[in-house]
């Protein structure tokens, strides 16, 4: 290769993206998840970024480590909690206004939502994130009712007759939903998932049920039932179904089978993946797709469809969620920048792999820092191709 071949290939590759800070090392084995449910020791610390680089924003970095990462907080950690507890004042004095101010409640959302404590203001966070909530507080009462009422209705309704066929994939995906979670393994729980599933097949015959959207529902459920207000949490399965709805009318196209070659499905998604990929890495574009040929529909079509809920932690999703619904740009189109930066973020093992090892990479994705993952996706930000 000549000198200046060399020197072109290096400037197409941007600088930021040689850092060390966005590599991940190989894995012996597959440890458990230092942010999960699996406390057991963390991994060693990343290495610090060089200067060229920006780290993630200080507050964010130290709220997502004592708080927002599904992690206690101990009495040692004063100045993570002191953060979190001036982050938790500004959700609550934001959701506290007569009319909510949706920039503002975003703004904090991405950084990511306070828990633990005694406290949660997730629930209310994502109705009002995902338009199941007016900005304006006095009419939350009556659109409650209203929607309740119109669930119960609902209920009367489609759960006479389902079809069999859609029934028996809905409950065995019911009983496959996080087994290990002993939420999901309530009776009365699966029941809820079961009959929002089903009345959501009835009601929207396009989309009716497809395979794993028990996964996509499971984290709406999981917090909106988990909310520390009675009055709320009992009436979890009829939030929970609109919401849910509102959620995947975002996506909507990625499951109708008879959009999938068309400009607006599911392959016309991941190619859109593939051209943010190419704008921002072509060296890593390259290796993968005119190299390796691993495409994107060989990994990023569980990653899309099922909205990360399989690649990681449930309770690193949740917060991977966080930022997905209060992202400006709206759902669709952060979750590709998430997609995207996950490429990034492993760049160095996929440039020394071959079809089989990046294959096998990016279908059982390692254990990463969530906080460099989306500060990452956030430097991709307005860039998505038309």
């Amino acid at each position: 290769m000549t000198r200046e071949a060399m020197r072109r290939k290096a400037k197409a590759v941007p600088e930021w993206l040689n850092s060390p800070l966005w590599s991940t090392p190989p894995l012996a084995s597959t440890p458990a998840d230092p942010y999960g449910t699996d406390f057991s020791p963390p991994p060693a610390p990343s290495p610090k970024p060089s200067p060229s680089v920006p780290p993630p924003p200080m507050r964010e970095q130290a709220v997502d480590s004592y708080a927002g990462r599904g992690g206690e907080i101990r009495e040692e950690d004063g100045a993570g909690a002191a953060l979190r507890a001036h982050l938790l004042a500004d959700f609550k004095a934001a959701l506290s206004k007569k009319v909510v101010n949706m920039g503002e409640l975003r703004r904090l959302a991405c950084l990511g939502v306070p828990d633990g404590g005694g406290t949660d203001v997730r629930p209310l966070v994502w109705k009002l994130l995902l338009g199941y909530l007016p900005t304006e507080r006095s009419l939350w009462p009556y659109e409650l009712e209203k929607k309740r009422s119109q669930y119960s209705a609902y209920k009367d309704e489609f759960l006479l007759n389902p079809e069999s066929e859609i029934l028996e994939q809905i409950d065995r995906d019911v009983k496959r939903t996080h087994p290990d979670k002993s939420f999901f393994s309530a009776k009365s729980n699966q029941e809820s998932l079961r009959r929002i599933l089903i009345i959501f097949s009835r009601l929207y015959p396009s989309v009716r049920y497809v395979q794993g959207l028990n996964e996509v529902l499971a984290p709406l459920f999981y917090v909106l039932k988990n909310d520390l207000d009675t009055s709320n949490s009992t009436s979890a399965e009829a939030d929970t179904f609109f919401c849910f709805v509102e959620l995947i009318s975002g996506f909507k196209n990625n499951y109708c089978k008879h959009l999938d070659n068309s400009l607006v499905g599911i392959r016309s998604i991941l190619s859109k993946l593939s051209q943010l990929l190419k704008k921002h890495d072509e060296e890593l574009w390259r290796h993968m797709e005119v190299i390796t040929k691993v495409y994107p529909q060989y990994y990023a079509f569980r990653w899309i469809t099922l909205l990360l809920t399989m690649e990681f932690s449930f309770n690193v999703c949740i917060h991977i969620w966080d930022a997905m619904l209060g992202d400006p740009e709206g759902p669709p189109d952060t979750l590709l920048r998430i997609c995207c930066a996950m490429l990034i973020l492993v760049r160095k093992r996929l440039l020394v792999g071959d079809f089989t090892a990046n294959i096998q990479l990016l279908q059982h994705y390692p254990q990463t820092n969530i906080d460099h993952l989306l500060h990452i996706a956030n430097r991709l930000r307005g860039t998505m191709p038309s």
